[in-house]
């Protein structure tokens, strides 16, 4: 599999003012880097504005160079100025709202908090875009609880996989994936 492309926006008004230090956002390219072999084509941190936000998302997604995925990092949950899903809302062509329930569904043993987070999740041409929480904690366990599904998704989004190795089925791509669950 070709390297993951990887862009991350810490969505923060006290580090985008140099306020405070955004540990976040190195925790999560770190893990990418060390657990999917990412290779980190942007990281900046960005105020709690909607507009700001969108126009990051659109900007990184619908550039020449876009990356195959975006996680922000903040501003998903209750607080009046936690508005980073709706601009991510605004930037989607199609949500995926699953992958958000599974990052719930396996953080809650860790934490039912898990479920304050209003992230949301999809694709904009062939990037995917995550929302994460904010906290370094909450950030680095919600992609932890994707790092199985991610590749294939990626690849998936690129168009490299399309052949699901369901028996019969003739390979077009040459890129065949075999699911122990495919019948």
């Amino acid at each position: 599999m070709k390297p993951i492309r990887l862009a991350v926006i810490t969505v923060s008004d006290r580090c985008s003012r140099g306020v405070t230090v955004d540990t976040t956002g190195p925790a999560l390219l770190r893990l990418a880097e060390a657990e999917l072999a990412a290779q980190v084509t942007t990281f900046i941190c960005v105020p709690d504005e909607v507009p700001v936000i969108a126009r990051q998302l659109r900007d990184l997604a619908d550039g020449d160079d876009a990356p195959d995925l975006i996680l922000t990092a903040g501003g998903t949950g209750l607080a009046p100025r936690d508005v980073t899903p709706e601009a991510t809302l605004e930037v989607l062509e199609r949500r995926h709202s699953g992958l958000m329930e599974l990052i719930r569904r396996r953080c809650y043993e860790k934490t039912p908090r898990a479920y304050l987070s209003r992230g949301e999740a999809g694709t904009r041409g062939r990037t995917l875009i995550l929302n994460l929480p904010g906290s370094e904690r909450g950030a680095t366990e919600s992609l932890e609880a994707l790092l199985d599904i991610l590749p294939h998704a990626i690849e998936t989004l690129r168009g490299d996989v399309q052949d699901d190795g369901r028996e019969g089925a003739t390979p077009t791509t040459g890129k065949v994936v075999r699911h122990e669950d495919a019948r």
